[in-house]
């Protein structure tokens, strides 16, 4: 079997369990899929490509280069959904301008009661990134907390296309790609998370992430296996929005 990302990681005794456990199945596509987009916006990439600790002083969120390197393979996976027809949703981050939604993000990061860093620029950080923008008939989601089904209309819109699964591309693997994939596994859809076009600012928390997704939740796939799939689904599936 090929090497996965996340086997530099595991413990000898961490891989038998896996194999004796019957984790890991292979689930499968569906047939009626959605494309998730999850938060590739500047607060998680910053405004240029460069190396986490020098992103991270302007974008304390920032997962650096590695995120920007993810963008012409999420293009690769884009173009192939818009041609196929296939609904492509993103989410992206939302809050006040006094941050009181925040709630309990604030619990969780030192940083969070210091004053904004200044970033020599006006760019929105939960703007989606020009790079992979939305198109006219797609949907954004904003939402406050992880996952992209947490207090959104997310799957009331999946309920309105007769969508059956969900393609994850996006950031952070760990945080709100693991909580959206989860929410879409327990709403019964068939979920595949697409291992090179997510991206997280933590390489062992992505990798390790990566295994128990694939274990219990998701089918963590190429982003070749999801254009050719989505290149072999016959056209017309979906009533887009018009835009």
């Amino acid at each position: 079997m090929a090497e996965r990302i996340w086997d530099k990681f595991l413990t000898e005794r961490d891989k038998a369990v896996l194999a004796a456990s019957g984790h890991g199945a292979q689930a499968g596509f569906g047939g009626r899929p959605a494309l998730l987009v999850v938060d590739v916006n500047y607060n998680f990439t910053g405004d240029r490509p460069e190396p986490i600790l020098d992103s991270i002083r302007r974008w304390p969120n920032s997962c650096g280069e590695e995120g920007w390197a993810t963008i012409p393979t999420m293009q690769g996976v884009l173009g192939a959904a818009r041609k196929k027809g296939i609904p492509v949703i993103y989410t992206t981050g939302e809050v006040r301008p006094d941050r009181w939604d925040r709630g309990s993000w604030a619990w969780k990061n030192s940083r969070t009661s210091r004053p904004a860093p200044e970033r020599g620029t006006n760019v929105d950080g939960n703007e989606i990134l020009a790079e992979i923008a939305p198109e006219p008939q797609d949907i954004v989601i904003r939402k406050l907390k992880p996952s992209g089904f947490f207090g959104t209309n997310l799957e009331s819109f999946l309920t309105l296309l007769a969508a059956d699964s969900v393609v994850i591309v996006g950031t952070t693997t760990s945080g709100c790609v693991r909580a959206t994939a989860i929410d879409a596994f327990s709403n019964n859809y068939r979920v595949a998370i697409v291992e090179d076009a997510c991206f997280d600012r933590s390489q062992a928390s992505h990798a390790i992430n990566l295994c128990d997704l694939n274990a219990k939740y998701a089918d963590v796939v190429s982003s070749g296996d999801v254009v050719r799939h989505f290149e072999g689904l016959p056209d017309g599936l979906f009533d887009l929005p018009t835009g």
